[in-house]
């Protein structure tokens, strides 16, 4: 369904992203991602792109969390800085992989879902709000990650990422609604139908796992005590 609302104009290339970003985050409602979802600029690629950017934030901040953890309980021994190392430098790479493809999944979830209730979008139009929308949110979760890997100070850091994901769901659902031009129970169930569903999935990955290798486990383990009693 064409939308009448006129597409806010924005600057060409890096500027008009920085521009787009901060707009998904700070102007919480439907015309905002109406306006960016119709916008020229709207394209898979740039959205992708933003993706892999995401990741490399990501895998930096996750990177550097883990080397202040490690420094933190005396870990200095050359293995050690050599993980770390394989870490930080690793990382990026491995979170700029996973999280477009992350990303591409959970647009075609949401779209799949959004379709099924009558939703008149499409992933094209989608995945280019919820880019939009995850850049700012990981650059702002990774520097409370790095927070929460100081003593303390973590406990505190957790309330706020619950609250960040919290918003971020949000703000994904109203993504969802501008493009599909629905209401906000088909909305909410687009988003957290395919949610559950991949929640549930992983438990019984999990559950599964656990009991096919929960015996070598414990035979692991039981060796490791026996090998410790003199």
């Amino acid at each position: 369904m064409p939308s009448n609302t006129p597409v806010t104009e924005s600057k060409p290339g890096p500027a008009g992203w920085v521009q787009t970003w901060i707009m998904a985050v700070t102007k919480p409602n439907e015309q905002t991602f109406i306006e960016i979802s119709e916008s020229p600029d709207a394209k898979v690629q740039t959205a992708l792109i933003w993706a892999v950017i995401a990741g490399l934030i990501s895998g930096i901040m996750l990177g550097i969390g883990f080397a202040i953890q490690s420094l933190i309980q005396g870990g200095g021994s050359s293995n050690d800085m050599g993980t770390i190392a394989l870490l930080i430098c690793g990382m990026p790479i491995a979170m700029a992989i996973i999280n477009p493809i992350g990303l591409s999944f959970s647009t075609a979830l949401f779209q799949w879902v959004a379709k099924l209730f009558g939703g008149v979008g499409s992933f094209e139009k989608l995945i280019y709000p919820l880019s939009a929308i995850t850049l700012p949110i990981t650059i702002v979760s990774g520097i409370f990650s790095l927070l929460s890997s100081i003593p303390i100070v973590g406990v505190c850091i957790s309330f706020f990422s619950f609250a960040i994901s919290i918003y971020a769901t949000a703000l994904n659902i109203m993504a969802v609604k501008a493009v599909n031009r629905f209401d906000w129970g088909k909305a909410i169930g687009s988003v957290l139908i395919p949610a559950f569903a991949i929640g549930i999935f992983c438990g019984c990955v999990v559950f599964i796992g656990l009991m096919i290798l929960g015996p070598a486990i414990a035979n692991t383990f039981n060796q490791i005590n026996q090998g410790l009693v003199p």
